[in-house]
């Protein structure tokens, strides 16, 4: 039974995608340097700390911490809304789980690894030393 049980949850996260630490990482380290920067003018809104993370997206991760900027600059609850982000929107997107996937939602929304915009992104990411895979 036990057996069974974890194969399922096993399915689970495969069938909804996890992003990695590794992944992550590469992401932070493409938007920040992995550092909690300050905010700064993006496509018309601000985008603040470790992941350059905006309103609208801390309110989809479902407003962890004490506010938007305060958990922008908190490494653990920006990691944590970032995964947040990815699991809700990876199964949405139609895309696979995989860190292209994952950095391509990260810059472009929930469909955003669908968008040909997103490529350059993902070429950011690669430079950190993240692959498909990670």
């Amino acid at each position: 039974m036990i057996k069974v049980l974890l194969a399922l949850l096993s399915l689970t996260s495969v069938a909804y995608g996890t992003i990695s630490d590794q992944c992550l990482r590469c992401i932070c380290k493409a938007e920040s340097g992995c550092q909690p920067i300050g905010c700064r003018l993006d496509v018309y809104s601000d985008s603040c700390g470790f992941f350059q993370i905006k309103e609208a997206y801390w309110k989809d991760c479902g407003r962890p911490g004490i506010g938007w900027k305060e958990c922008s600059k908190d490494y653990s609850c920006a990691a944590g809304c970032v995964r947040t982000y990815m699991n809700r929107y990876i199964g949405y997107s139609g895309c696979p789980a995989n860190c292209e996937s994952f950095a391509r939602i990260h810059n472009g929304g929930p469909k955003g690894c669908t968008y040909d915009c997103t490529k350059q992104y993902w070429k950011r990411v690669q430079q950190q030393g993240c692959t498909m895979y990670s």
